[in-house]
């Protein structure tokens, strides 16, 4: 499989956006990524968002960003306080806070959920970002469910195995309010992250993927 090398593409310094309906979504669907790329590029601005949560909930989305970037990183936290389950009975009020985003920020990368997601929330997300940032690299990430919406994504991201490791210990440590959950456990964490490592063939064993809707490639500078 012919690899692109994503951190030569953004340059040393690219903006990156991680929006996740819920905390917890971010790091189960990209964690991994962001661990690689956080290293890769130490340069790198992350503006970590987050649509629903009450205190408790983002005091731990505060503490999962702080691991997965670590202080080598500069990051900017946006934890909204939306009711959960409810995102699109407040569409309104949630593409108001993507327009007052987009009025910030220009990300060269964005990473958000899947848009045929069968979570409501997770549709809303993914729908209002392509709706805002119109001209821009946009990942979809997938998260496992109850529901079985998992699809056949067109890229990957191959993890070293100490950093599959590294994110499911730091969101089974962190997220403490959704260990009652069946679903919460190692063994759905690791089992995707093998599945999508067979697909692309990963060195070592584990990647996570996305859905990649629209891409432009070309050779030296803009045509």
């Amino acid at each position: 499989m012919l690899a692109l090398d994503i951190a030569m593409s953004l340059g040393s310094t690219p903006r990156i956006l991680c929006l996740g309906a819920h905390p917890d979504d971010i790091e189960i669907g990209c964690g991994g990524t962001i661990l690689e790329l956080a290293e890769a590029l130490p340069g790198a601005e992350w503006h970590w968002t987050v649509l629903t949560g009450n205190p408790q909930r983002h005091a731990e989305a505060n503490a999962a960003a702080d691991a997965f970037l670590g202080n080598r990183a500069t990051k900017r936290l946006r934890l909204q306080s939306f009711r959960d389950g409810f995102l699109p009975y407040h569409g309104a009020e949630v593409k108001d806070f993507f327009e007052s985003l987009k009025r910030e920020l220009s990300p060269d990368l964005i990473l958000t959920h899947a848009s045929h997601d069968r979570h409501q929330d997770h549709r809303l997300v993914s729908e209002l970002t392509w709706n805002t940032w119109r001209n821009h690299l946009i990942f979809e990430y997938e998260i496992p469910k109850y529901d079985g919406d998992l699809g056949q994504p067109q890229a990957y991201f191959p993890l070293r195995a100490s950093v599959a490791e590294r994110k499911i210990r730091t969101i089974l440590e962190v997220f403490a309010t959704q260990r009652s959950r069946e679903w919460f456990d190692r063994e759905v964490l690791l089992a995707l992250m093998r599945l999508r490592g067979v697909e692309c063939n990963a060195r070592e064993r584990y990647a996570e993927a996305f859905y990649a809707r629209k891409w432009s490639l070309g050779i030296g500078a803009e045509r």
